[in-house]
């Protein structure tokens, strides 16, 4: 559902009247999903040209000799076991039935790319769209602190919110060079907030001696500067959150095998993540986002994890917390970490008694 201007849940998207590409009139079933919905005729398609990291044409991948990959238009999944056959979408259905296309569907029948999927560990945009879709409306100011080849900033283009972009080592002009742990924004000015961080250091993003993914989330200090970073990145989403402004955090844990002997270490990241944000803030739902990374299906890798007796990663956390709506004594995240015996939960009928 999209949200209204205090924050609260609206009670439809009916209410906020979608700008940007003229809608198309899918036939067939009422969700628009049809042989004209998935494979639009060029009269249906947007004039746009992709472009890559340093602001030139890019050409779409489909894979050598191989048919693309069939994606169906998006509509909002209901549940909490998300899956699509995707990195990225092409279009998307309203709750008229009605598809928009993705303006950064390419020419000639090309497949869209919302940010770079060649940028290593980039975001599917498909899961920001449902969260953009859920939880903010037209216009609405979304940030991502650690905004990667863009993804973000791209589904917000394709539903007319306004995306502002952060990274440490920028691949766009849009988005800003700044550390993720103080963002020049004002306080309570977000409706939203997308991050997907570093999980500890199995990818080199950038050789910026600040960069949050050269620390180690089970190294010599068990963890520690790695946490103690991501707390304060937490902070200050909260910060720049408004009164009912939601954060949704895409996380996975992880596990470093040893090398040559079986066995290794966990690091479960994601349930330190979820205890540091219920400091502060009102968890709403937690998603596990179904992964279709290549190495998940190399035989090698499959049958080691049998033989050796570890496991694959085959998910990602999506982690929905909400500022809450009134604070006289703001709990702010601290160094330190601790844990709360009692928490009220939130939801929808939490939310209602806040108004």
């Amino acid at each position: 559902m999209n949200r209204d201007t205090n924050g609260s849940r609206a009670s439809s998207r009916r209410d906020a009247k979608p700008k940007g590409p003229a809608p198309i009139r899918a036939k067939g079933n009422a969700l628009g999903q049809s042989d004209n919905a998935s494979n639009p005729t060029r009269s249906q398609q947007r004039s746009f040209t992709p472009r890559d990291a340093r602001g030139g044409p890019r050409t779409q991948f489909t894979g050598r000799g191989a048919p693309p990959p069939k994606r169906p238009p998006l509509t909002v999944f209901p549940t909490t076991l998300w899956e699509y056959p995707s990195q990225h979408y092409d279009a998307w259905v309203d709750e008229q039935g009605q598809v928009h296309q993705s303006r950064f569907q390419g020419r000639s029948g090309a497949l869209a790319m919302q940010g770079d999927q060649e940028y290593v560990g980039a975001t599917p945009s498909w899961v920001v769209w449902q969260v953009l879709m859920r939880y903010t409306n037209p216009g609405d100011l979304v940030i991502d602190p650690m905004c990667g080849s863009g993804t973000t900033l791209d589904v917000c283009a394709d539903l007319d919110r306004r995306g502002v972009g952060f990274d440490l080592a920028p691949t766009r002009p849009e988005i800003t060079r700044n550390d993720s742990r103080s963002l020049p924004l004002g306080t309570g000015s977000a409706a939203c907030a997308f991050i997907d961080p570093p999980y500890s250091t199995h990818v080199h993003y950038s050789d910026d001696p600040a960069c949050i993914g050269t620390l180690d989330a089970r190294g010599d200090d068990g963890g520690k500067a790695y946490y103690d970073a991501m707390r304060r990145v937490l902070s200050e989403l909260r910060r720049v959150l408004r009164p009912g402004g939601v954060l949704a955090l895409y996380v996975s844990d992880s596990f470093r095998k040893r090398k040559g002997k079986p066995g290794g270490t966990f690091m479960p990241i994601g349930v330190e993540f979820f205890d540091i944000l219920s400091e502060s803030m009102n968890p709403m739902d937690m998603i596990a986002v179904v992964r279709h990374n290549e190495k998940l299906s190399r035989g090698n890798w499959r049958k080691a994890a049998v033989e050796e007796n570890f496991y694959l990663r085959g998910f990602n956390y999506l982690m929905l917390f909400e500022k809450p709506l009134s604070a006289p004594n703001p709990k702010h995240i601290q160094a330190q970490s601790h844990k709360q015996t009692h928490k009220q939960p939130s939801g929808p009928q939490q939310r209602a008694n806040r108004r």
